[in-house]
């Protein structure tokens, strides 16, 4: 059987299958015909197929080729609907994705016989419970958010909007989001897309996310205006300051979002030319050193009449955080909040090597910038936020326990819209409307019933961590502590969360204590005039062992190596 079948078996067969309609359809009735026009089709495109010279494999097998395009076409519906396990991780499970339904659709948000996670696989985290829970009546917890220099501090929900800008949301998902925001008395990060007409029609709070281009608030040329920014930062419903030094989902990266796509709404909300591209550089303009951040926290707080500024960034180098730090050691000015982005977090499209392997995770990264924080004597007057794949509220209690104040989630609030992960954000044919600028797709979502569906997540989510601190016998996030979530390590190792992210004391760092490697070698690298390191990491790594302190051990060999010496 074999030696008869060729590359092009099947487009024969479509030959002859077409002659005999054909003939049938001349000699015995037209109604052939029905089955001779689809064959002369496909006899057509076997033709095409045949002599075009872009893919081997439909000039190899005319007509039959192209069913390999087809399904890989639809391949991730099928994966999605047929073949993906709830718990498969793509990178939201099924499971996470459906529980934001239920509760932004005001569903059960229940599950019968039994958990689906393997409790014994290594991974698998739990929250430790109390023999005496507690009940807790109001579940809209808030924070205020306002250090010593903040005329206007703010009393923030514990879980907001993340950042999404307009341009890479639809202008239906942005009232929907803000309308929700405001129905449930939470903030929406308008993103570094600027303030568009959207984020402002339902009076929703707002979190005004600056980037390096400085969309809203710029001159002609690009840099940051003072005049602009005031104008708009002095606006009620802007609530906070955000300045993105770096995104999870891209950290080091810019952008350019071109002309063709800078429809006159966009230009409008980024201050730029319409139809020009928009160019968003990988580092601001306004400051080129740690201090140099901090004075500009300090002007953005001053124009915007007192209301709290900070800062958002994914963690790189850390020494390059600990100069931030230690900026604010010297100068004395603290941002009122550090949001913190893990490398997990990301909505848009971004370059394949940045999703995967660049930017620190998000649990080592809070933890990193939580103790250091407490190690330079200033946790209690800076607030964190963090955010990335934040989902459930045990999601949420995890975070918290390790030193968030409040968490953000982009992709919950974007699935309580109507995403269904069709994971299609950059093409601009989002199946849903949420991610795309194409007037038609939009319509498709209705803003009166997807904003209730964002309130309603929101609060569902606050009862749900509710529910979990009353069993752990708490009764706010705030008390929350790394011992209180547990992880299985191997089989018959379990360790809670303060085993592995062991805490700072207080002013540790101030008296020279390095108790953690990290510290022990990143801290006395930090310069708070450059982001630049003080010396190479490979010379403060061939010190680690030494008992001295790496720095003084440091400055010592550079002094040698000046003289022509040798330290011993």
């Amino acid at each position: 059987m074999q030696k008869w079948l060729t590359r092009y078996t099947a487009f024969y067969i479509i030959i002859g299958l077409t002659a005999l309609f054909l003939l049938l359809s001349l000699f015995k009735s037209a109604s052939w015909l029905w089955l001779a026009i689809p064959g002369l089709a496909l006899c057509i495109q076997g033709l095409v197929d045949i002599t075009q010279t872009r893919h081997a494999i439909r000039r190899n097998y005319p007509v039959i080729g192209n069913l390999r395009f087809i399904f890989e076409a639809i391949r991730p519906e099928i994966r999605q609907y047929f073949l993906e396990g709830d718990e498969q991780q793509l990178p939201f499970s099924r499971a996470d994705r459906s529980l934001v339904y239920q509760r932004a659709k005001q569903q059960i948000d229940k599950q019968p016989f039994g958990t689906h996670q393997e409790v014994y696989n290594n991974g698998y985290e739990w929250m430790n419970h109390s023999m005496t829970p507690k009940h807790i009546k109001d579940a809209q917890f808030r924070i205020d958010v306002g250090g010593p220099d903040c005329t206007q501090p703010y009393s923030l929900s514990v879980l907001n909007i993340s950042a999404m800008s307009f341009g890479a949301l639809s202008a239906n998902a942005i009232l929907a989001l803000n309308k929700g925001a405001k129905m449930g008395n939470f903030a929406h990060d308008t993103g570094e897309g600027g303030i568009s007409t959207y984020h402002l029609r339902h009076g929703g709070d707002l979190i005004w996310n600056i980037g390096s281009g400085y969309f809203g608030c710029r001159d002609e040329q690009g840099n940051f205006s003072p005049e602009r920014f005031a104008e708009r930062a002095t606006q009620d419903h802007v609530k906070m300051i955000e300045i993105k030094l770096s995104q999870g989902a891209k950290p080091g990266h810019g952008g350019i979002l071109p002309g063709t796509k800078v429809s006159p709404e966009i230009a409008l909300a980024r201050g730029v030319p319409e139809g020009v591209d928009c160019n968003s550089p990988a580092s601001h303009s306004a400051f080129r050193s740690p201090v140099e951040l901090l004075e500009f926290v300090a002007k953005l707080r001053t124009l915007s009449g007192g209301k709290p500024v900070g800062f958002k960034l994914c963690i790189g180098h850390p020494w390059e955080w600990f100069a931030i730090a230690k900026a604010m050691l010297k100068t004395g000015i603290t941002p009122d909040f550090i949001v913190v982005d893990g490398a997990e977090g990301g909505t848009g499209a971004s370059p394949v090597e940045f999703i995967d392997h660049v930017g620190t995770p998000l649990r080592e990264a809070l933890r990193l910038v939580h103790n250091t924080l407490v190690g330079i004597g200033l946790r209690e007057q800076i607030r964190l936020g963090a955010s990335g794949k934040i989902i459930s509220a045990f999601d949420m209690a995890r975070i918290m326990a390790l030193g968030a104040d409040w968490c953000n989630s982009a992709r919950g609030f974007m699935f309580a819209v109507g995403c269904i992960q069709a994971q299609a954000c950059h093409t601009d044919k989002c199946p849903t409307g949420v991610a795309t600028q194409d007037p038609q797709r939009q319509k498709a979502l209705v803003v009166d019933d997807k904003s209730l569906r964002v309130a309603s997540f929101h609060g569902n989510t606050l009862k749900a961590l509710a529910e979990l601190l009353g069993a752990a016998g708490l009764e706010h996030p705030n008390q929350l502590r790394p011992h209180h979530i547990a992880r299985r390590i191997s089989n018959g190792e379990v360790r809670v969360m303060s085993a592995l992210f062991p805490d700072l004391k207080k002013g540790e760092l101030l008296r020279g204590h390095y108790r953690q490697t990290i510290f022990r070698v990143g801290w006395p690298m930090a310069n708070p005039d450059s982001f630049e390191p003080a010396y190479s990491l490979s010379k403060a790594l061939s010190y680690l062992n030494d008992e001295a302190d790496p720095e003084d051990t440091i400055k010592k060999q550079d002094a040698a190596d000046s003289a022509g010496q040798t330290l011993v």
